[in-house]
């Protein structure tokens, strides 16, 4: 059916879901719970309005739109919708959408987006390549620690779990919306390649991160979260580091390494700049 927009006089396409036989029901449902049905049709399920913001911050339209009755009269859902006026939305009730979405406790917001195929430019000088991270609740630390301390790409290996899955989306909190991601990538071959340091963390490495001058082009490794690098990405590196951990614990998780690796980098780059 066709509904009149609330906004500047325009119209949109309004679809009401009502069944879980209805074919759209079953893929956005595909989209929330297959990596594999994500990669195949190239789109993925954003959930809730903060990544829908993000989205259309970077002047990245979605291509459908999912609001539940109850979203319909929330305020945040509903200054977002005028936003994205002229994309297509769905109104679902309440039970539906609860089970479409990839959260628990749902706030009334789906967003279906195309997901970004970039490579990052060539001369990419703050970089994070990431080895196997297999945990989603990692993988998202991990990517919003990487935007929060300005790196520009973003390197996954095969092994690495579906950066574009709901659960990696949300704890990325719109970090993949300002950092260029790229997965399935032969980091072997990107640190051969990379124009500046390149740095693996190691439990046994015998010089402290701190040690190092990261105000030049700096890619930092992490490994996965219980193997951590692999031997030959660890012999590749032009610098292996230690964390220095004088509390009593074995080591840091992956996301918890990579942010202090990050941002010391951030402090060694403004650390002469004014406040």
């Amino acid at each position: 059916m066709r509904a009149p927009s609330l906004y500047k006089n325009r119209y949109i396409h309004v679809e009401l879901l009502r069944s879980r036989n209805n074919p759209l029901f079953r893929q956005l449902k595909k989209l929330a719970t297959s990596s594999r049905e994500r990669r195949k049709v190239g789109q993925t399920l954003l959930d809730g309005p903060h990544l829908l913001a993000a989205c259309l911050d970077v002047g990245q339209m979605p291509q459908r739109l999912v609001v539940s009755e109850s979203g319909m009269r929330d305020e945040e859902i509903t200054a977002l919708l005028q936003r994205a006026e002229s994309v297509p939305r769905v109104i679902v009730a309440d039970a539906l959408l609860r089970e479409i979405s990839p959260v628990e406790t749902p706030v009334g917001l789906l967003t279906v987006i195309e997901i970004p195929r970039r490579q990052a430019a060539a001369n990419a000088d703050f970089c994070l390549l990431l080895e196997g991270i297999q945990d989603p609740g990692n993988l998202g630390a991990l990517l919003r620690s990487a935007a929060a301390a300005g790196v520009q790409a973003v390197w996954l290996s095969a092994g690495c779990c579906d950066a574009w899955a709901p659960k990696v989306l949300r704890g990325g909190m719109g970090a993949h919306f300002v950092v260029d991601i790229e997965e399935n990538v032969d980091l072997l071959q990107r640190v051969a390649s990379f124009h500046g340091l390149t740095v693996a963390t190691s439990l046994d490495a015998p010089r402290s991160l701190y040690t190092l001058d990261l105000r030049g082009p700096v890619a930092f490794m992490i490994g996965n979260e219980g193997a951590g690098l692999s031997p030959a990405l660890q012999a590749a590196a032009s610098a292996q580091v230690h964390i220095p951990m004088p509390g009593r614990v074995e080591s840091l998780n992956a996301a918890a390494a990579a942010t202090i690796c990050l941002f010391e980098r951030v402090r060694q780059c403004h650390m002469d700049t004014p406040h």
